[in-house]
Order: C-alpha cells, then sequence, then structure tokens
C-alpha cells in the first residue's frame, strides 16, 4: 500500500486543478496490480465474447498487467470527462427515447455527434501529464484512451470514478455514465484514491431494454449480440436474426444508458468539442443512404464515425431502412425508401448489396401472405 505524504496530496491537489482547467471532471489514482481481474478476462475471451475484436485477446494478459504494457509503470491516473452536448435538454433521455419510434430518421449514439473522443482525450491527458512534470520534474508515463490494451473500466473503478453498472459500464452517482475515461500510466507513486460501493441494487432497467439480449446477466455483455459492436466495430453482414432488432440505430446504442436512473444526473460537456454536428441526429434516412463517399469524409471528419468507412456506413444506413419499410404505412415515402435503397444496387461492396436487397424485401409488397 502507497501511503500519501503531504507532498503527494498536494501533488495531487495540483493535478486535480490542472484536469479542472483542461475540461476534465475527475481524476483517481490506483496501483497496477489488476491480477483479480485477470480471471474474467480470460473467461469473457474464451467464450468468444469480444466477437471480431482481436486485439482484445492478442495482447494476452497485459491488458490486466500495467506494468508489463508500459514498462516502469507504478500508478496509473484515471481521468473521467462528460460529454452531454452543451445544448443538451433537461429530458434529453426522453427525446432520445422517442427518436427511436421514428424509424425514418437514424439515430446515431450520443458520443459520436461531435469531435473524435480520441483526439480531445489524447491531447488534453498530454498536457495534463506535462503539467504533472513541470511540478516534479522529468516523468516517464504514456497517455491511453481507449486506444490500447488498457482495462478501462477496471481501472476507473479501482480509483473512485464510479462503479461498474449491471451494463458493464462505468456508473458515477454524480454523472450517471455519459462520459469518457482516459489514463496516464506514471512512473510516479501517488496514493490511491479510494474505490465506492455500487448503486445499482435490483434494478435491472439496462438488461431489460437491450434490443438484441446482448447483456446476459449483471455485468456480463455478449458484445456479438450488442449494437454498438454490429454497428461499428462488425465489417461484415450482420446476423439475419439481429436486423429487425436494431432498428434506426446507425452508429452505436445508448438503449443501456437512456433507461438508467443514474443517468438523470449525467452532466454536459464544458468543451465545445462534444457539441453535435449538423447532419446527424435525427436525420432523414433517405439522405444518409445518399451520401457519397467525399461527402461521408467531409461531413464525418474529425469525428468518431468516419473510422467505420463508406461501406459500412451505407451498410448500416440500408439496413436501418429495411426496417423502416417494414412499419411504414405511407406508399409514397415508402417509394421514396425503396428508390433510395434500389440506387446502391450496383455497390462496389457485395455487403453492401446484400444489406440492400435484404432491405427491399422487407417492404410489404415482398412479404408472403398469412
Amino acid at each position: 500500500m502507497i501511503h500519501s505524504t503531504p507532498f503527494d496530496n498536494a501533488l495531487l491537489a495540483h493535478i486535480r486543478a490542472s484536469a479542472h482547467k483542461l475540461g476534465f471532471s475527475q481524476i483517481g489514482v490506483t496501483g497496477v496490480d489488476l491480477s483479480s481481474a485477470e480471471p474474467g478476462l480470460l473467461a469473457w475471451l474464451a467464450q468468444g465474447f469480444h466477437g471480431e475484436m482481436h486485439y482484445m485477446a492478442s495482447h494476452g494478459l497485459k491488458r490486466a498487467r500495467p506494468a508489463e504494457l508500459v514498462p516502469g509503470t507504478v500508478s496509473v491516473i484515471t481521468a473521467r470527462m462528460d460529454y452531454l452536448p452543451r445544448d443538451t435538454l433537461d429530458d434529453w433521455q426522453a427525446n432520445e427515447l422517442q427518436g427511436l419510434q421514428r424509424p425514418g430518421e437514424g439515430v446515431v449514439s450520443l458520443y459520436a455527434r461531435g469531435r473524435d473522443y480520441h483526439k480531445v482525450l489524447r491531447s488534453r491527458l498530454q498536457k495534463l501529464a506535462d503539467a504533472i512534470a513541470s511540478e516534479v520534474g522529468p516523468l516517464g508515463y504514456r497517455v491511453f484512451t481507449d486506444s490500447a490494451p488498457v482495462l478501462e473500466a477496471e481501472l476507473a473503478t479501482r480509483s473512485g470514478q464510479g462503479w461498474r453498472g449491471k451494463h458493464t459500464l462505468v456508473l458515477n452517482r454524480d454523472a450517471g455514465s455519459m462520459f469518457f475515461l482516459g489514463e496516464i500510466y506514471v512512473d510516479l507513486a501517488l496514493p490511491s484514491t479510494p474505490a465506492v460501493q455500487g448503486h445499482c441494487g435490483n434494478c435491472t432497467a439496462c438488461i431489460d431494454v437491450c434490443p438484441t439480449r446482448a447483456i446476459l446477466s449483471a455485468q456480463r455483455l455478449d458484445a456479438r449480440r450488442c449494437i454498438s459492436y454490429l454497428t461499428i466495430e462488425h465489417a461484415g453482414s450482420i446476423p439475419l436474426e439481429l436486423r429487425p432488432l436494431i432498428g434506426n440505430r446507425i452508429y452505436g446504442c445508448d438503449d443501456c444508458q437512456l433507461v438508467c436512473p443514474w443517468n438523470k444526473y449525467a452532466q454536459r460537456a464544458t468543451l465545445p468539442d462534444f457539441d453535435a454536428r449538423a447532419g446527424l441526429a435525427g436525420q432523414d434516412l433517405c439522405t444518409l443512404l445518399d451520401w457519397s463517399e467525399a461527402q461521408f469524409l467531409q461531413r464525418t471528419e474529425g469525428g468518431p464515425i468516419r473510422r467505420i468507412g463508406h461501406a459500412r456506413w451505407l451498410r448500416n444506413v440500408a439496413l436501418a431502412l429495411g426496417n423502416a419499410l417494414r412499419v411504414t404505412i405511407d406508399a409514397d415515402q415508402a417509394q421514396r425508401m425503396r428508390a433510395a435503397l434500389q440506387s446502391r444496387l450496383t455497390h462496389d461492396s457485395e455487403v453492401v448489396r446484400e444489406q440492400v436487397l435484404w432491405a427491399l424485401e422487407q417492404s410489404p409488397e415482398h412479404q408472403p401472405e398469412a
């Protein structure tokens, strides 16, 4: 156990003050012994719950061994940054849930509507590390934000950022779960900040609402069924049985967070980086399917959506259009949707073409009579 000294406490106060100026909401510190988390990680990988995210397994147990990933690491500084857009309405959860009931509109996960968080957090974690070095002198460190084999949620919970919700995300009593996490591995011994008690109780709202039943039980997630995984990480065709369940979600899924009671305390971002870009939230699916690759690259520049590429974007939008066709009763709207889909029948990607054909088959005129 690392015992704190007046110097340690003064340094931690300096780190927190510097972090606050950089837009971070909370700072925590933990040690590097994550051995108790290794069995759970190995079991999750052995069950194949990581799907095609091969990077989850490629580094072995380095993910749970910070001092092996970055030799010399003694402490891990964790940082939390709220990301709700600054103009978010008070009833934002209800508003977002209503968007899922408008099948002709595409739904993009809240975190992805602004600037790519990887870039925002990485640059600010670097500045925070520089601020620490200015106090202590030469510092061995490395910054991370969802960018390397790091047990991010485990480090966050151990350092008091919150507790692990049943949906596996970190929950904070004062901020819900609508925040990003980042870490600085340092060769500096710092006093650990205490972990906090969990407060989910008997609530199962996140488990009950999951459209694809990806949350198998408390803190047990099969990523292969998760809509965020399917629309972002998964490159091929989306399994047939899951397609109708995805609805109009075209990039990510927030359902488990939208129904979480703790997210009534979610905080708005202090930075403009996470303000929603025009043309993403609530956009007409036909319009989105019409984006050329050049338009896709231009409209997603600097944002997280760009990483999936144009073809995967079209796959997701075509799937959502198929789901919309199944429930659309307006003949003119349905014809517009079919025309938009037909325009992509000759796309270079076999995955896109297959998804478009499936979507067209969802039109009532293609359904067998009862």
